[in-house]
C-alpha cells in the first residue's frame, strides 16, 4: 500500500573513501533535486562514521554511496553496521558504481538497497528511492 509523501524525500549523496571521482555523485545529486528530493552532498574522501553521522544529523531517508575504488565490499558491510549501531533501521542505503554483479548479490543479502551500476538511468534511481521512502517510512 503506498502513501503519500508529506514532505520531500531527503537524501544523502556520499563518497567514501580515496576515490576522487565524483562527477558522477553529482550527476546524481542533481537529478535527485530535480526531481523533488532534498540532497545534501558530503564532498569526497568521507569515512563511514562521517557518512552515517550526518545522516543522523541530517535526519535523512536515504543514503546513496558512489564508489569507484573496488572497496565496496567493505564500505557497505561498515555502513550498515553503523546504522544498525545507531538505530536507524529505516533508513535505505543504496548507491552505485563499478560493482560486480555477485557482490551486488551479496549486499543486498547484507540488508544494502538496490544497487546501480554504470548506465542506470536518473529517473530509475529517483523512482527507486522514492517508492522505497514511500513503503519503509513513516511521516
Amino acid at each position: 500500500m503506498s502513501r503519500e509523501l508529506t514532505r520531500p524525500v531527503r537524501v544523502l549523496v556520499a563518497k567514501v573513501g580515496l576515490d576522487g571521482h565524483d562527477r558522477g555523485a553529482k550527476v546524481i545529486a542533481t537529478a535527485l533535486r530535480d526531481a523533488g528530493m532534498e540532497v545534501i552532498y558530503t564532498g569526497l574522501r568521507q569515512t563511514p562514521e562521517m557518512v552515517v553521522n550526518a545522516a543522523l544529523q541530517e535526519d535523512v531517508d536515504a543514503i546513496g554511496v558512489s564508489i569507484l575504488s573496488g572497496a565496496h565490499m567493505t564500505v557497505f558491510p561498515k555502513i550498515i553496521r553503523l546504522l544498525k549501531e545507531k538505530e536507524m533501521n529505516d533508513v535505505l542505503l543504496t548507491g552505485g558504481g563499478i560493482i560486480p554483479e555477485e557482490d551486488m548479490k551479496e549486499l543486498n543479502e547484507m540488508g544494502v538497497g538496490k544497487l546501480f551500476a554504470p548506465g542506470a538511468t536518473t529517473t530509475e534511481i529517483a523512482d527507486y528511492i522514492k517508492d522505497w521512502v514511500k513503503e519503509n517510512r513513516s511521516f
